[in-house]
């Protein structure tokens, strides 16, 4: 059995990057915070992400059927931190602006990915989300956010006397 702090801890040596998947609801705009996502098909072009099953944001994104993937630069992990927040007004203070097919994307963001609903798949504790890509845009003045062992940023390896 694989204790699973043992496996957060051991695969938050993999670094990622930090996204933030928007759409307009009902209601106005909706986002959450995601790190597990990825490019998965040039041909047809199809993106994954996926959020958890406990998410209450991602109905609404899923019920708006398009969705904008927002690719965070290395300034924004107060965006980061907002978006992953239940409960809160999370566009508070937010600037953005529409995507081509309506979602929201960010300011000042690395990359944007305008996308729609493919297919769902069961991931255990999460669903995996598969987008087929309508428009995207970057940035290439801008460097990503980075995820790793539990924090912002790369850990910096701290080398004792010995090491030095």
């Amino acid at each position: 059995m694989v204790d699973p702090s043992v496996m957060r801890d051991v695969l938050g040596h993999f670094v990622s990057g930090v996204t933030v998947v928007t759409a307009m609801a009902a209601d106005g705009p909706v986002g959450f915070t995601c790190q597990s996502f990825s490019s998965l098909s040039l041909d047809p072009p199809l993106v994954a992400f996926a959020p958890a099953r406990t998410s209450r944001t991602w109905p609404l994104l899923r019920e708006a059927g398009r969705f904008c993937v927002n690719v965070l630069a290395d300034e924004q992990s107060g965006l980061s931190r907002q978006f992953a927040r239940s409960g809160a007004d999370k566009y508070a203070g937010v600037q953005w602006a529409p995507s081509p097919h309506g979602s929201p994307v960010l300011a000042d963001v690395v990359a944007w990915i305008d996308s729609e609903l493919w297919a769902e798949y069961d991931g255990g504790d999460h669903t995996i989300v598969v987008a087929r890509v309508l428009d995207l845009g970057a940035d290439a003045s801008r460097t990503p956010l980075l995820f790793h062992r539990g924090a912002y940023g790369l850990q910096q390896a701290r080398l004792g006397p010995e090491e030095s």
